[in-house]
C-alpha cells in the first residue's frame, strides 16, 4: 500500500528549460571571461556546493578573485541574474503539478521532496508555492548529502516514518536517482513530462523504468 510519494525537483516538478538558462557559459560571459576559465572552479566546486560546504556566492567571488576581474557589480549582476532565473523556473510549473499535489494530500498520501540543490536554490524552494505541500524535505544542501547515495533517501523515509516498499520515488532521472531509490526498496517511477530531446537535460528516457507522461498519472499508480 503506497504511503507517500517522494519526489525530485528540477526537470520532475519544475524546468529549467522553460525560461532563460543562467549556467556556467552565461555567468562567465557576464564575468567577462572565458567560459574554460569560469568553469575550471565551478566545476571543481560542484560537490561541495551541493553538500552545504560552500554558497554559490562564495564560489562566484573566488573565481572572480582568482582570474582577477572581481568587482561588486560584478557580483551583484552575476548572483542577481542566477537568482532570478531560478525563481523564474516557478512561474513556468507544469499545470497538472499543483492539482496532482493536491490530489495526493486529499487522498492523505505523505508528500516528500529529495533535492539535489546550491544555496541560492535552497532558498527559492523554501520560498516557492511548491513548498507547503510537503510533509518531509531533503535538500543536499542542508542535509551535507547528496543522490544517489542512499543515506539521503532513507534520511526521507524516517522523516515521513514510511517504509521503502510503502513509497513511490518519481524523479526525471538524474543523478542516477531512479537506480538508487529502487536499491534502497523504493518503486521508482520517471517524470517525463518535462524530458524534451536535443536540450542538456540531465537525462534523457530510460529503459526499465515506467515513465509517467503527466503528472497526473501518478495517481493511477498509488
Amino acid at each position: 500500500m503506497i504511503k507517500a510519494v517522494v519526489f525530485d525537483m528540477y526537470e520532475t516538478l519544475i524546468t529549467l528549460f522553460e525560461s532563460p538558462l543562467y549556467f556556467g557559459a552565461q555567468m562567465a560571459a557576464d564575468a567577462g571571461m572565458e567560459e574554460g576559465q569560469f568553469l575550471e572552479i565551478w566545476r571543481a566546486t560542484e560537490t561541495d556546493r551541493t553538500t552545504g560546504k560552500i554558497t554559490f556566492e562564495e564560489v562566484v567571488e573566488s573565481i572572480l578573485r582568482t582570474n582577477g576581474c572581481y568587482s561588486e557589480e560584478k557580483m551583484e549582476l552575476i548572483v542577481g541574474r542566477r537568482i532570478r532565473s531560478k525563481e523564474e523556473a516557478f512561474e513556468h510549473i507544469h499545470r497538472d503539478i499543483l492539482p496532482m499535489l493536491k490530489a495526493l494530500k486529499d487522498r492523505g498520501i505523505l508528500v516528500g521532496l529529495i533535492s539535489n540543490c546550491f544555496s541560492e536554490e535552497t532558498k527559492i524552494i523554501k520560498k516557492s508555492v511548491l513548498y507547503p505541500y510537503f510533509d518531509a524535505v531533503c535538500l543536499s544542501f542542508d542535509e551535507g548529502l547528496q543522490k544517489p547515495d542512499p543515506a539521503i533517501y532513507k534520511r526521507c523515509l524516517e522523516k515521513l516514518d514510511v517504509q521503502a516498499v510503502d513509497c513511490l520515488y518519481v524523479g526525471d532521472g538524474g543523478s542516477d536517482e531512479l537506480e538508487a531509490a529502487q536499491r534502497v526498496g523504493m518503486r521508482a517511477l520517471q517524470a517525463a513530462w518535462y524530458l524534451k530531446e536535443g536540450t542538456c537535460q540531465p537525462s534523457g528516457r530510460k529503459d526499465g523504468f515506467r515513465q509517467l507522461e503527466s503528472p497526473l498519472d501518478i495517481l493511477d499508480n498509488i
